[in-house]
């Protein structure tokens, strides 16, 4: 199962993860006892609950690439064009608007 390292401000927010079931995004405990921790976004407020989705969250989904960047992307790092996830894996590490990053994961099984 693939996952990523949610970052807000370049500080370890979270964890967004592939499921059977779509997807799940929780905050790590740590990161939900610091006074100044900010939400991921409004969609995703700050709680100790999981959020899943049957689809990739719309926010995450906003910080991909579209149109014929999305098409050289998906060329150079050899990605289905309609693997989503797999983009934001590896293209949202860096280089995004906004202060929200995404990092590979280690893969579950």
């Amino acid at each position: 199962m693939r996952s990523g390292i949610v970052r807000v401000a370049g500080v370890p927010a979270g964890r967004i993860e592939e499921t059977p079931m779509g997807f799940r995004f929780y905050y790590e405990p740590d990161y939900l006892t610091r006074n100044d921790g900010m939400a991921v976004s409004l969609t995703l407020p700050r709680q100790a609950e999981p959020f899943d989705s049957p689809h990739l969250f719309a926010f995450f989904e906003g910080l991909l690439a579209e149109g014929s960047l999305r098409s050289m992307q998906s060329r150079q790092y050899k990605i289905d064009q309609d693997d989503s996830f797999g983009f934001l894996l590896h293209t949202a590490s860096s280089d995004v608007i906004g202060n929200v990053t995404v990092a590979p994961g280690e893969e579950k099984t």
